[in-house]
């Protein structure tokens, strides 16, 4: 079994994958729903939403306070927006990490190898423990995508090593001819 010395021993590479996917997954929330907050924000509003909290216009102003919208929901800003959904989405992808970790290091011990495989079956692991709940279908769905998804990112990795091996390997320089050896 080649070890990875690159990398921390399990139980550490767990936390540290949890909470890497935790804020991965709450700046990019934050980018999302700050957008999502923005556009769905009233257009005469668009620039305080993306600054300030909820904009409700007062009824006097012939706002939709208390009342919704035609759209079937109040505006709101881009700010609540991301106070309300950016943790939501860290935590999820936290949780996705922490799994994707703790069942790649169980296959990795069960396993005793170190290969793209171990990636592919944690990834069905955690798909299908992540669904588990929706029954035995979304289970299997989310296990087998999962799993494809992983089997596409590692080929990937693969196919950039080999075509970037390419680049690195030494030229080995022509022998001299024999004539001009030394004698």
């Amino acid at each position: 079994m080649a070890l990875d010395h690159t990398r921390d021993p399990c139980p550490w590479v767990i936390l540290n994958d949890f909470g890497g996917a935790f804020a991965m997954g709450a700046v990019g929330g934050t980018v999302w729903h700050g957008i999502k907050g923005f556009r769905n924000s009233p257009y005469g509003e668009r620039r305080i939403g993306a600054i300030t909290a909820v904009k409700m216009r007062a009824p006097v102003l012939g706002g939709n306070f208390g009342r919704t919208s035609p759209y079937g929901e109040r505006r709101i800003g881009a700010i609540t927006a991301v106070k309300m959904r950016a943790p939501v989405l860290g935590g999820n992808f936290g949780v996705w990490g922490g799994l994707f970790s703790t069942f790649d290091c169980a296959v990795r011990g069960v396993r005793r190898k170190e290969d793209p495989f171990n990636a592919i079956a944690a990834g069905f692991l955690t798909g299908g423990s992540l669904a588990i709940r929706g029954g035995f279908r979304a289970a299997r769905n989310g296990a087998i995508g999962c799993a494809v998804l992983l089997a596409v990112i590692e080929g990937v990795g693969i196919g950039f090593q080999k075509m970037l091996a390419g680049s690195t390997k030494l030229e080995v320089p022509v022998p001299p001819a024999e004539s001009q050896a030394l004698a």
